[in-house]
């Protein structure tokens, strides 16, 4: 017979970070999600960028917003064309202070074109950079100083949701609850959705 504390590491990670977005949910500012959500819908074309991790996470909303028909890009990648002032650019770093994600985000403002960002950090570099902060909080893996940190190492936070994992996940789950907003408002369905899906697999 398995033991009980065979993976149990797997399930306090899993709940954790379960009740962790529940807890964003809860205390998302919706005025801020409108106004990202109004944004995406009006803008001519929508860019996507993060790194490590969180770009992953803005990859798949691009993705997504593909599939719903948007005009929507990932910076970095070889075939995206140049921003333009009808645009809006959605920067995801947890910390805020990403060098490439925060240059390219002041040369978006430069440009004219909107920028919102998802951060945990609303005062840092992109969040005063842009139109549009969106709050996700989460530890951010340079987070290393917060209040209880020495109490949450000893309950073995670290090793269940280690450097940026809690703001990664959440961030994915929140643009793809956007997904699901921008279905509603638009009329989207997933018939619609799964037309667009590649079909080179």
């Amino acid at each position: 017979m398995k033991s009980n504390k065979e993976c149990e590491a797997t399930i306090a990670s899993m709940n954790l970070v379960a009740e962790h977005i529940k807890k964003v949910a809860s205390g998302l500012d919706t005025g801020s999600v409108k106004n990202l959500v109004d944004e995406i819908i009006k803008s001519k074309r929508i860019f996507l960028m993060g790194a490590g991790r969180s770009g992953l996470a803005a990859k798949a909303f691009a993705m997504r917003l593909m599939h719903m028909g948007f005009n929507v890009y990932v910076v970095g990648e070889t075939t995206t064309p140049a921003v333009q002032v009808d645009d809006i650019v959605i920067a995801v770093s947890g910390s805020g202070e990403t060098p490439s994600i925060a240059n390219l985000g002041a040369i978006a403002k430069k440009i004219g074109s909107k920028l919102a960002t998802v951060t945990s950090n609303k005062d840092s570099t992109l969040g005063r950079n842009s139109d549009i902060v969106v709050i996700v909080p989460g530890r951010t893996k340079d987070d290393v100083n917060y209040e209880d940190y020495q109490e949450r190492r000893m309950m073995g936070y670290p090793q269940l949701a280690p450097l940026g994992t809690i703001f990664e996940i959440s961030a994915l789950v929140f643009l793809d609850a956007v997904v699901s907003e921008l279905m509603i408002r638009t009329g989207a369905s997933e018939a619609e959705l799964k037309k667009r899906h590649t079909v080179f697999e």
